[in-house]
């Protein structure tokens, strides 16, 4: 059975539906609010989510003090302002400092982040920020280039259009070696087969 929240929810979808002026009691959309509310459940799941917690039930001893980048992560978020969908790919590399983290950790991170409402140059700066807390590496950069929807299906329509943000911490701000090589390998093509 339905709580209270639930079915509030679900009469706003109602009345979203009418206002654009679809009838909400036709057949297909009879269903819509239900379904909607389900979706949403999934798509803003990162509020239910710890990244902290992800993040330190995979850590491990290590010596190596080389960096790790995970490229090419896709994910999907909601603009805050239009809640209209941003689709798009992190990069994020680290540089240990005694820890490692498991791999599949990284993206999951920047999944937490991404299901909730938001702005790219946050997302970007929350990922830098949850993994440089957490496991308290030599550094963190983080990539993002992404497209925004409310930018394409409103307002300038422009299509195919990139925004892209950084978030540096640590030796990949004040180091520029490490930066360079840093921008160097996720420019790098990705069409490495192994």
């Amino acid at each position: 059975m339905s709580n209270i929240k639930e079915i509030e929810f679900e009469n706003a979808v109602k009345t979203m539906m009418d206002y654009v002026g679809e009838d909400s009691s036709r057949e297909g959309l009879v269903d819509t609010p239900s379904r909607v509310r389900k979706a949403y459940e999934f798509i803003y799941g990162g509020y239910k989510q710890n990244p902290k917690e992800i993040l330190q039930k995979a850590l491990f001893t290590s010596s190596n003090d080389e960096m790790v980048l995970i490229k090419d992560i896709e994910f999907y978020s909601t603009c805050e302002h239009h809640l209209l969908p941003i689709i798009g790919r992190a990069h994020v590399a680290y540089i240990p400092n005694g820890k490692v983290v498991g791999l599949s950790k990284i993206p999951r991170v920047v999944d937490v982040f991404a299901r909730r409402m938001q702005i790219q140059e946050q997302l970007t700066e929350q990922i830098a920020d949850a993994i440089m807390d957490t496991i308290e590496p030599k550094g963190v950069a983080v990539v993002i280039a992404a497209r925004h929807m409310c930018m394409e299906m409103r307002g300038v329509e422009k299509i195919n259009s990139t925004t892209t943000s950084s978030a540096l911490r640590g030796l990949f701000k004040k180091d520029e070696k490490t930066r360079a090589e840093f921008f160097s390998l996720i420019n790098s093509p990705s069409g490495t087969r192994y």
